[in-house]
């Protein structure tokens, strides 16, 4: 895990910036004497917490593959500079996608805040159109609402905007844009925002995460995504990263854990975890009291919500934490493939191996077959793509690709330690195994087939009329 020591670049200062273009809006000219620096990060490490050293005290989140924005304070209020430009995002190992984000990456750092805290937060565009932001689920005056065209101008290229408001509940947000979203979002412009209680004693957790589910359609051998798919994505990501680069979430034994998740896909996501049992302890709408809470493994979040849920992790090992669609835990190439089972292959692949030099046969006892040939072998993928299944565990292949990763539990750990602790060791005699007894597999014990009687033609005579329905 990365320190919170981010790559800091191109401080902007007013007179530096003739012509940015900086609208006003109600800040007074004296706020905008300076603006506050551009700080970026071009890696898809998880950052360490960035804990505050000015403002109310929190206890920070941590953004899975992804960081938090550091601010100033300027007088009282809490100051971000956020830039949208062109990125180059890591999906994996192996892969990176051409994508618009913030601040170097997609999606953009985290903004986290304390309930009643005054933002002001300067939004730069370095797009090739104009754009906006939208504070998705937060209370604040029409005016900053984001929607260009409804709301305010758009900010166009090259131009600077501020939006100042007072952060009014905790909870968690995103951002994101509402100008030409269709294009935006599908290229990964957003962001997560976290809205911590004043109360620093308030719901408590030991390790508090949040990233957000987001999905592209990126043809093999190229790399950027199809703005105009509605539903057909071939990668699902979190935090614009696919398995196995997405990286674990590690807890102390009996931490208290609490996982913030949301959707801008364009589908629903039910999420699971295995070996432990959660509850849905807040909403994009605010947090759940506890007597409307219910104990959940899976829990789905539909296009635009948040969910946060939590937990204590007192069950050590290696859990799988997926959405539980089995088309979003596989990697790209995984649409438009024929169904193979029991065909055998082997005389049409030297046939179309004449033709097509790469091709492959797929399937033939099932798609495992793909992850025992990768291991076996570089197996012929175009350029910059990445296999359907992919990772390795301790066993063998995993087999998962896209919304997956693992909740690693372990006992001993620092407060602040979020490293990979690697593979779980089983206590022994723990771990399932291949049955070594003597005895035998009993046969299946069947009961006789019953002859169906014959079947009954059955004519149905269609409704003429309303005269039909009337009952007399």
């Amino acid at each position: 895990m990365e320190s919170t020591n981010l790559n800091r670049r191109d401080f902007f200062r007013l007179a530096g910036a003739a012509g940015a273009g900086i609208a006003l809006s109600s800040v007074s000219k004296a706020a905008l004497a300076a603006l506050p620096e551009i700080v970026s990060s071009e890696t898809a490490d998880t950052h360490a917490p960035l804990h505050p050293d000015t403002g109310r005290p929190y206890n920070p989140v941590v953004t899975l593959n992804g960081w938090s924005l550091p601010w100033r304070m300027n007088n009282g209020v809490k100051e971000f500079h956020l830039v949208a430009e062109p990125v180059v995002r890591e999906i994996a190992p192996g892969m990176k996608a051409h994508l618009w984000g913030y601040n170097g990456q997609s999606p953009g750092p985290t903004i986290e805040v304390v309930e009643g805290d005054r933002v002001r937060m300067f939004v730069t565009n370095r797009l090739p159109e104009k754009t906006s932001i939208h504070w998705h689920g937060q209370r604040l005056p029409n005016g900053m609402d984001g929607v260009s065209g409804l709301t305010q101008p758009a900010i166009m290229p090259g131009k600077t905007f501020v939006y100042e408001f007072v952060a009014k509940r905790p909870g968690t947000f995103m951002y994101h844009p509402h100008a030409d979203e269709m294009t935006q979002m599908a290229m990964g412009l957003m962001g997560s925002w976290v809205t911590h209680f004043k109360n620093i004693r308030s719901m408590p957790v030991d390790r508090d995460f949040v990233f957000l589910l987001n999905a592209y359609d990126i043809e093999p051998g190229s790399y950027k995504p199809k703005t105009n798919t509605m539903l057909n994505f071939n990668l699902w990501t979190w935090n614009s990263r696919a398995f196995p680069g997405i990286d674990p979430l590690v807890v102390r034994k009996n931490d208290r854990v609490r996982i913030r998740v949301g959707n801008l896909t364009m589908t629903n996501h039910p999420m699971h975890l295995h070996g432990h049992e959660f509850q849905v302890t807040g909403t994009d709408g605010g947090w759940v009291p506890p007597g409307a809470r219910w104990p959940e493994v899976t829990t789905d979040i539909a296009v635009g919500q948040m969910r946060a849920i939590e937990f204590v992790a007192d069950e050590p090992g290696d859990w799988a934490l997926h959405c539980h669609k089995s088309h979003h835990t596989m990697n790209a190439m995984g649409h438009e493939v024929p169904t193979l089972l029991d065909v055998k292959q082997d005389d049409l692949v030297k046939k179309i191996s004449n033709l097509v030099p790469d091709y492959m046969a797929m399937g033939e006892t099932g798609m495992s077959e793909m992850s025992d040939m990768a291991a076996m072998m570089d197996m012929p993928l175009p350029e910059n793509t990445l296999p359907m299944m992919t990772g390795t565990g301790q066993y063998g292949a995993i087999e998962m690709g896209g919304m997956f990763s693992t909740l690693k539990v372990r006992e001993g750990l620092a407060r602040n330690d979020y490293k990979d602790p690697g593979p779980y060791r089983h206590p022994k005699g723990t771990v399932a195994s291949e049955y070594s007894g003597t005895d035998t597999v009993p046969e299946v014990n069947r009961p006789p087939v019953q002859h169906e009687p014959a079947a009954v033609e059955l004519q149905v005579r269609k409704p003429q009329g309303h005269g039909e329905h009337s009952g007399h």
